[in-house]
């Protein structure tokens, strides 16, 4: 049934999010679409727990102390795309530290930015992630895939993407 019926289910799925990468500078951003050529781009939100059992209690009290945020990635080696190919360089050359970081932005494409109860052209609800690229490897018989890791370093900071001007605006606090 098409249309949405009062009470329908709107499960999003993948493809409504919109996974950028910028391979330029903090000074001039070059945001790029991780998109054709990543068959995988998942996010782990890794939190981590402390138990803590009290002597008049007979059972314990857990706690969320932090998170480690992780994004599982697999992609196809592609020569024409600027995403797969930065991280492949990575790898590659044996990046390390600072080096092998990027900014990273998840735009939820389905949380359209409100102005006056009026959307936003093309600004979508987003985190902005440092990460640091941990490649793993390249394998395959014929087509070549990349698989790896992004890990997150320190906190997301939370705003909103422009998907057409290609800019993050971090949230007023």
């Amino acid at each position: 049934m098409a249309g949405n019926v009062s009470g329908a289910r709107e499960v999003v799925q993948r493809h409504q999010f919109a996974d950028y990468l910028n391979i330029g500078t903090s000074e001039k951003a070059n945001w790029v679409l991780m998109g054709v050529g990543f068959t995988t781009l998942d996010e782990t939100f890794g939190a981590e727990s402390e138990s803590e059992k009290y002597v008049c209690e007979p059972s314990s009290s857990s706690s969320v102390v932090s998170y480690t945020s992780v994004f599982p990635f697999e992609a196809r080696l592609i020569k024409s795309q600027d995403a797969v190919n930065a991280l492949y360089h990575v790898g590659r050359n044996h990046l390390t530290g600072s080096d092998a970081e990027f900014e990273y932005c998840r735009v939820e494409l389905w949380d359209q930015k409100q102005n006056a109860s009026e959307p936003v052209a093309n600004t979508f609800a987003a985190r902005k992630f440092l990460v640091s690229a941990e490649v793993s490897g390249v394998s395959g018989e014929k087509k070549q895939s990349m698989s790896g890791n992004l890990n997150a370093v320190g906190d997301p900071l939370d705003g909103y993407f422009n998907t057409e001007s290609k800019t993050f605006e971090e949230a007023a606090a």
